[in-house]
């Protein structure tokens, strides 16, 4: 068995995509409409959707997805090209910092309030 990739579940997926695509400047490799994949196999699924698919019944609690539990991570070689790319127009957890380990890192929010963490390659 292989671990693949995490699957948020997004409430609305064309504003997903927007955001995956035009911020963060992640390239569509599959996009099935309510399902979409990224180059670096990151992919991004409908919630009420995927709801149906997997609990067989529609999701009636309406619950939001991002409930700010789950860090996804990505890399970035300009780590300072891309905060200032992206920093203007996002929801920003905070500006680059170098952590304990010896990384430095930002981390922000996506549309769903997923916590994303873009880092230097260590």
């Amino acid at each position: 068995m292989r671990f693949v990739n995490p699957l948020p579940f997004v409430t609305d997926i064309n504003r997903s995509k927007a955001f995956y695509t035009t911020i963060l400047g992640l390239s569509i490799t599959e996009d099935h409409g309510n399902f979409v994949t990224f180059t670096g196999g990151f992919a991004l699924h409908d919630g009420a959707s995927l709801f149906r698919t997997t609990f067989g019944t529609d999701d009636t609690s309406a619950p939001p997805y991002g409930r700010e539990n789950l860090v996804l991570y990505f890399e970035e070689v300009d780590l300072d090209a891309a905060f200032t790319r992206i920093a203007p127009q996002v929801d920003l957890i905070h500006p680059i910092r170098c952590e304990p380990w010896g990384q430095r890192v930002f981390r922000l929010f996506d549309p769903d309030r997923h916590i994303l963490e873009i880092g230097e390659p260590q």
